[in-house]
């Protein structure tokens, strides 16, 4: 049984990649084979709207853009579950995420009236939000209803409900004092990191745990 975690934050010692590490973690303890992949590692870019992948007698499932990613998508497709891990920039996943989702969810939609996917089988996966907002920030923006196309479009992909789990109020610096921030505290930065983000790192190992009792 293999996870794949994909990465979607240039930063690769940071929040998103630590969460991400303990759903692996958690996997492995399972008796899972993991992988971590940082996006931001690699040369890609988003669908083209080539629709190679549409035509008929053609390779459905398959993006027919050769980079970096092309690899990595058909790695995804032999997968046991996934997991997709973003830091919120603007609102929004980084544009690396976003990317990765056009190619691997679009090369996978079929224009069927019988089926929406060709993905291979149906296996479960996961997405993680890492956030400067709180909670209640989250909620007045909105964050939840705008990520809740890009989760429909993967649990219609890859056929099983996605699990879900949001990292607030992040601690952003290793030092504060080098940058300006005053409009946030350090200390209650420093506090939550101290105190919610173990617990948040818990519940993704938990999260890795159920990965793979689902696949």
């Amino acid at each position: 049984m293999k996870i794949i975690a994909m990465n979607g934050s240039p930063r690769k010692n940071w929040n998103t990649a630590a969460l991400l590490n303990k759903v692996l973690e958690g996997a492995a303890s399972q008796g899972a084979a993991t992988e971590l992949i940082n996006l931001y590692d690699l040369q890609y870019k988003g669908c083209v709207s080539c629709f190679a992948c549409k035509r008929k007698g053609g390779e459905h499932g398959k993006c027919a853009m050769k980079d970096d990613l092309t690899p990595i998508l058909e790695n995804l497709r032999k997968a046991d579950a996934i997991v997709f891990g973003s830091p919120i920039y603007y609102s929004n996943i980084t544009s690396g995420m976003v990317a990765l989702l056009e190619r691997f969810l679009f090369s996978n939609a079929i224009y069927s009236s019988e089926i929406p996917t060709v993905y291979p089988r149906k296996i479960p996966s996961a997405f993680i939000y890492a956030m400067n907002a709180t909670e209640d920030q989250m909620d007045k923006l909105g964050y939840k209803e705008k990520f809740r196309s890009y989760e429909n479009y993967i649990t219609r992909t890859l056929g099983k409900p996605i699990e879900l789990l949001y990292c607030c109020n992040t601690y952003q610096f290793t030092d504060y004092d080098k940058y300006e921030s005053a409009i946030f505290s350090e200390t209650a930065k420093a506090k939550q990191k101290a105190e919610q983000f173990p617990i948040d790192c818990q519940k993704a190992f938990d999260m890795g745990v159920q990965l793979v009792k689902n696949a």
